[in-house]
């Protein structure tokens, strides 16, 4: 049996669907993401686990218990916002330890579960500082703390680092999976940033529009979309129209250029059916090997130099397509207007739906 179950779960406000049969299970000590663009509907699914709304229909099960209908304080969750939230005519320590307080624990045992939980996001010598003397990292980590201090079944976190610069989500959002596995607290993790989602996850739940579209591991999201909408939403993309030339062997032609797919479904195509394909712009390569499986001419149309990575435009026959390949001193680049062979393999050829 699953630790946290969410069971066709739907919330209307009005005649708005905003969460529409939602059903997930999560294990115990599992790290799940969900990821969206706004208003897909992530945040309201969060705040029904949390308790901060009632589900319209469906149920949730925390460990056996069924707790769709129960207050915020009666169910054993811990909450971090984006905001931080803190109180500040209260220290550090004191913030930390307010839950501990209203559940009316002793002052010894909120003490020392404080000095634990201090210790453990590294700010022993901030302890007695008051929020405003705090960065905006280290008043993230007091929210984790103070989240934490209760020892919660499950740990949310509605995109927690979205205020702070780029170089501090990237070290903060590692040391918060780093403390959720030391813990092996269960946490769902809400944000639109793919990135995010890709770089902690043990697993990610894609939302558009109130519904699930795809849930997988990082791994699976990315490599495997199983929709448009994930493929496009999850890293980079080139999309195109292509028809259908030999269903059996998976062959479609772009532009009078053929390619072929190891999609699954594709036999069930029929000759002539017009398709979408994807490509990665990383699955693209110049040509070493002519017997792989999609060797095609291209022209260069543009190099674009993106730091560690080096994005080179090419035409193959009237479709524009980006194809990335990582930077280094002794890249030998073609020249602009060069006409070049590039590959893919069948597996990098992906077909999400009819044009």
């Amino acid at each position: 049996m699953s630790y946290l179950s969410i069971s066709h779960v739907t919330k209307q406000f009005g005649e708005t669907v905003v969460v529409d049969n939602f059903n997930l299970d999560i294990e115990k000590g599992e790290f799940v993401s969900f990821l969206g663009p706004s208003g897909c509907g992530k945040t309201t699914t969060l705040r029904m686990v949390a308790g901060f709304e009632i589900p319209t229909s469906g149920t949730i099960m925390l460990d056996g218990k069924d707790i769709t209908d129960k207050a915020p304080n009666q169910r054993n969750v811990g909450m971090i916002f984006q905001a931080y939230a803190l109180f500040p005519n209260m220290t550090v320590a004191e913030n930390i330890g307010f839950g501990l307080r209203v559940r009316k624990e002793s002052e010894s045992a909120v003490k020392e579960r404080v000095q634990e939980m201090v210790n453990l996001i590294g700010l022993e010598k901030h302890a007695n500082k008051y929020p405003y003397q705090l960065s905006g990292g280290q008043q993230q980590r007091v929210s984790l703390a103070r989240a934490l201090a209760i020892r919660p079944e499950v740990l949310l976190l509605d995109e927690p680092l979205s205020a702070l610069d780029a170089k501090i989500r990237v070290s903060l959002r590692a040391e918060i999976r780093a403390i959720q596995k030391r813990l092996g607290i269960t946490a769902i993790f809400v944000t639109h940033d793919q990135e995010e989602a890709l770089s902690i996850s043990d697993r990610i739940v894609v939302m558009n529009v109130g519904e699930m579209e795809q849930v997988g591991t990082p791994f699976e999201i990315y490599n495997f979309p199983k929709t448009q909408f994930v493929a496009n939403f999850v890293g980079s993309l080139n999309n195109a129209d292509a028809e259908v030339v030999d269903p059996a062997n998976g062959i479609l032609a772009m532009d009078g250029v053929h390619f072929k797919t190891a999609e699954k479904d594709f036999s069930n195509r029929r000759k002539g059916d017009k398709v979408k394909i994807s490509i990665r712009p990383e699955r693209f390569s110049f040509a070493a090997e002519p017997m792989k499986d999609n060797v095609v001419d291209c022209t260069i149309e543009n190099i674009t130099f993106l730091g560690s990575v080096v994005r080179i435009q090419i035409l193959i026959g009237k479709t524009k397509f980006n194809m990335d390949t990582f930077n280094n001193p002794f890249l030998d680049l073609p020249a602009i207007g060069a006409h070049e062979k590039v590959m893919c393999s069948k597996e990098a050829v992906l077909v999400l739906g009819s044009a």
